[in-house]
């Protein structure tokens, strides 16, 4: 979990074009708004038991992003995946093993029985990673005019 001094962190990971240019707004993060969202993931895992979380290297303990489960719509307890990763990190594989293992942990703790995912238009690297995983497209989202693809996963039942 955060820390409440990990705005830095947040910062750090969301001052490039490189690791924004695909999310909302699609321009780096100013402190403020890694200030809010860093109160938003503390308030959602106090309220859902799951959020953003911290990402650090197994190995020698350094930052890697975030990444996590947070509700996305309440009424139909549907659950989204994300993830974004500092660019130092791209492509060692890490974004695979953490969607994996957060599916994993998500479906453990029976928080519900699928979860989404959506991404860019343009974010094919993304898109193949939540393939990769067993996810499923589905009905796009529209997000801030966009419409996103979107993609599926359900619990194993058995």
């Amino acid at each position: 979990m955060w820390d409440r001094d990990d705005v830095g962190l947040v910062l750090h990971l969301h001052s490039t074009i490189g690791t924004t240019r695909y999310m909302s707004g699609g321009a780096p993060w100013t402190r403020e708004r890694c200030e809010e969202r860093l109160t938003r993931w503390f308030g959602e895992h106090t309220r859902d038991g799951t959020t953003k979380y911290k990402v650090l290297s197994r190995d020698d303990g350094r930052f890697i992003g975030r990444a996590g489960i947070s509700l996305y719509n309440r009424q139909e307890n549907e659950f989204e995946l994300g993830y974004a990763l500092r660019e130092e990190e791209w492509g060692k594989g890490y974004a695979t093993e953490i969607a994996r293992a957060l599916a994993d942990w998500f479906f453990g703790k029976r928080f519900a029985t699928h979860l989404i995912a959506f991404t860019h238009p343009e974010n094919a690297v993304s898109q193949h990673i939540l393939t990769k995983i067993g996810m499923r497209s589905r009905t796009p989202i529209l997000i801030d005019g966009i419409l996103c693809p979107t993609f599926e996963l359900t619990a194993d039942v058995g």
